[in-house]
C-alpha cells in the first residue's frame, strides 16, 4: 500500500496553508452580498480576487482574513 503525501500546500509549517475561495463561500463568511463586494473592491475597500482560469476567480483566504481583522468592532 502506497502511503499518500500530504498536501504540499501545508508543507511549510511555519506559513498557514493557501486556500481559494470561491464567491458563496465569501459572502457566507462575510455576511455581505455579492453586489456589496464588488462595490466595495471599486472602491478599493475589499480585496480583489484572483484568476484561477479564464472563467473561474476565487479570493485568498489570508486576504479576507485581513480584511475581516480590520474592521471596527460594533460598539453596543
Amino acid at each position: 500500500m502506497q502511503h499518500l503525501q500530504t498536501s504540499s500546500l501545508t508543507d511549510h509549517r511555519d506559513q498557514p496553508a493557501l486556500v481559494f475561495l470561491r464567491m458563496h463561500a465569501v459572502m457566507k463568511i462575510t455576511g455581505l452580498g455579492r453586489s456589496t463586494i464588488y462595490r466595495l473592491i471599486a472602491s478599493k475597500q475589499f480585496p480583489s480576487p484572483v484568476r484561477l482560469t479564464s472563467h473561474a476567480i476565487a479570493w485568498r483566504s489570508t486576504d479576507i482574513e485581513a480584511w475581516s481583522e480590520s474592521r471596527p468592532m460594533a460598539a453596543h
